[in-house]
């Protein structure tokens, strides 16, 4: 087995576990005035604390992806920390939101509605946080083919911790905000040394501005306290994540895309 797979197969234990704990831990939280993810206000389907979990959920699984494309196109130990960090933390994160799905009854995929319709008007100024070709809300893309949710590193977890099949399946053609398109993978893939380094950590800048935005729009909509804090502790270690970024690139000669 490669190295690529077996980081996939920790990922997805991983987020198993996490998933697990989330349930069962918030389960026995029914009398906390809504601070635990099955409290006495159950989410609706189309309430924001679903729709967050669900897009924030693919929005991480290609982070996962680029993550572990990265480690394999490159030898530099500072890259393949920050990738590693990266691809545990949204993978653990993705197990946790799929949980909740799970515990509150509700589909993994939404058929009702394209992805950020949740944060209603904040979906439009949240769509222009990512820069560059990969950000913003693409329109006439396949969001199966680019966040690669495949079956390899990244798409075993959807599989494995919650049964949603593929990236998006509501998607509907559409990317979220900072999400890299299909080409933009591809040249991640077909790039290694300096090449892949600079633009993995310019489309994960894109990826993390994108990110915090949905991120703070769960912070003003969600209803369930403890996918607020979820929410809350992404702005904080994703903002702190760009700034790291920001001065890696600065280090190899090349700045943010936007």
């Amino acid at each position: 087995m490669t190295r690529t797979h077996w980081a996939a197969a920790i990922a997805v234990v991983l987020a198993l576990l996490f998933a697990g704990a989330a349930t069962v831990a918030t389960a026995g939280e029914d009398g906390d005035g809504g601070s635990g993810a099955h409290a006495a206000h159950t989410p609706g389907e189309a309430s924001a604390d679903a729709g967050f979990a669900r897009d924030m959920s693919d929005h991480h699984q290609q982070a996962v992806e680029m993550s572990f494309i990265v480690r394999d196109r490159t030898r530099d130990e500072e890259v393949r920390r920050l990738a590693y960090d990266i691809a545990n933390t949204q993978a653990n994160q993705r197990g946790m939101m799929l949980g909740w799905l799970d515990l509150w009854g509700l589909p993994k995929v939404s058929m009702s509605g394209a992805p950020m319709a949740w944060m209603g008007s904040g979906a439009a100024s949240g769509s222009g946080s990512g820069s560059g070709p990969g950000s913003g809300a693409h329109s006439g893309h396949d969001m199966h083919g680019s966040s690669g949710a495949a079956n390899g590193s990244a798409g075993g977890t959807t599989g494995s911790a919650g049964g949603a099949k593929g990236s998006a399946g509501g998607a509907k053609g559409s990317l979220m905000p900072g999400m890299a398109t299909k080409a933009e993978l591809a040249r991640l893939r077909a790039s290694s040394g300096r090449a892949a380094e600079v633009l993995y950590l310019q489309l994960m800048t894109d990826h993390h501005k994108g990110g915090v935005a949905m991120a703070e729009g769960c912070v003003r909509l969600c209803t369930v306290g403890v996918e607020r804090e979820l929410a809350r502790g992404m702005v904080d270690a994703q903002r702190s994540e760009l700034d790291l970024m920001a001065q890696m690139l600065v280090k190899r000669g090349a700045k943010p895309r936007g």
